[in-house]
């Protein structure tokens, strides 16, 4: 390299670099404006006289909402804080689980209530509670206690309820609390969810001799191959279970959390659907459909990955920049967010902040 060619070089590079401080400063004070406002809204507006969140659908969303707080900083001495764990506190029911009476999504809203829970525990006080926890969602999984052989396409999954058949979100979550809750990656439930998941991803391999595996074989996932299969993004002609980003990261994070080498055939095709299906405004195969579910698994999922940019179709992407900036735009003026496409309760600003807040602990 020539010197003049060279220096002109380094002063690329050098404006490059201030240039990118500079972004990266204004998106820290974004971020934390926009964690301010949400708080705000929660706590003028959100929240109940009895600490829960949305408790008319059980308390899952305030169980997802207090991990959000707890992620972004918010103490558990914050009065807002204190207040949601004491009334997930108040829904432990003797067989350890933390649910709404007679509730059909146990497993679920257990699962929420230990990933809050988990995030204050470094003191001890609530281990009893994790533990008993961790014991009824491992009851609730599809295994040998339901009468289940290793081949049946719904071993290994979680399900709302035990009633309820085994999906990828429930199993998602299922390994996110367990592991959240300090189980090693090897523990028993996390490996048989393991081959759960593995047998959600349209691709033939090994992991997967699913009657749907080999028909789209794209390398993403769909929400279940049980009872009969069910992709909410629908069905080819052959038969086959159309993949969506927002379970196929979904996919990834359970993976990566389960112990799966970055390297492994199966992480390699999530990761070249997901090259073909970047997006940060759309779940894509879903369009705006669970985009705040969507966008908060995709975080969890990338930042598992160690991977500050996301080789995409159109090129790297800054995925955590990409993020702040579509957030910034949709935040409400009091501070929430919501989906003008309500479906999965997504026209709900608690439950929408929420995702948000988990999205953003991702972001820094």
């Amino acid at each position: 390299m020539k010197p003049a060619n060279f220096l002109a070089w380094a002063a690329a590079i050098a404006v490059s670099t201030f240039a990118v401080s500079i972004t990266t400063a204004e998106e820290s004070a974004d971020r934390k404006a926009m964690i301010e406002k949400a708080v705000g809204f929660l706590k003028t507006v959100g929240q109940s006289e009895n600490g829960s969140f949305s408790s008319k659908t059980g308390p899952g969303v305030t169980g997802l909402v207090t991990a959000g707080l707890l992620s972004v900083g918010l103490p558990d001495t914050d009065p807002l804080v204190a207040k949601s764990l004491k009334y997930l506190e108040s829904t432990r029911h003797e067989d350890g689980g933390l649910y709404a009476p007679e509730s059909r999504h146990a497993n679920y809203e257990t699962c929420l209530a230990m990933m809050a829970f988990s995030k204050v525990n470094s003191d001890g006080r609530y281990t009893e509670l994790i533990k008993g926890a961790e014991k009824f969602v491992k009851l609730q999984q599809w295994d040998e206690g339901e009468g289940l052989k290793s081949d049946d396409n719904a071993y290994g999954g979680a399900g709302y309820g035990s009633k309820s058949r085994p999906d990828l979100s429930n199993t998602g979550f299922l390994i996110e609390a367990l592991r959240n809750a300090g189980c090693p990656e090897d523990d028993p439930a996390i490996q048989r969810a393991l081959v759960f998941v593995s047998r959600c991803q349209n691709l033939e391999s090994p992991a997967n001799r699913t009657e749907f595996a080999p028909k789209v074989n794209d390398g993403g996932f769909y929400y279940t191959p049980a009872a009969g299969g069910e992709s909410f993004a629908g069905k080819e002609e052959n038969g086959g279970l159309r993949s969506y980003a927002s379970m196929t990261y979904a996919g990834l994070k359970s993976m990566i959390f389960a112990g799966v080498d970055k390297n492994d055939y199966r992480v390699k095709a999530a990761k070249n659907f997901l090259y073909s299906n970047y997006s940060v405004s759309t779940n894509p195969g879903m369009g705006s459909s669970g985009l705040y579910y969507y966008q908060q698994t995709m975080a969890k999922a990338l930042d598992a990955l160690g991977e500050p940019e996301f080789n995409s179709k159109e090129g790297p992407r800054n995925w955590k920049s990409d993020l702040l900036k579509y957030l910034s735009k949709q935040q409400q003026e009091n501070g929430s967010w919501t989906n003008p496409d309500a479906r999965w309760m997504e026209g709900d600003p608690n439950l929408v902040t929420g995702y948000v807040l988990l999205t953003l602990s991702y972001l820094k």
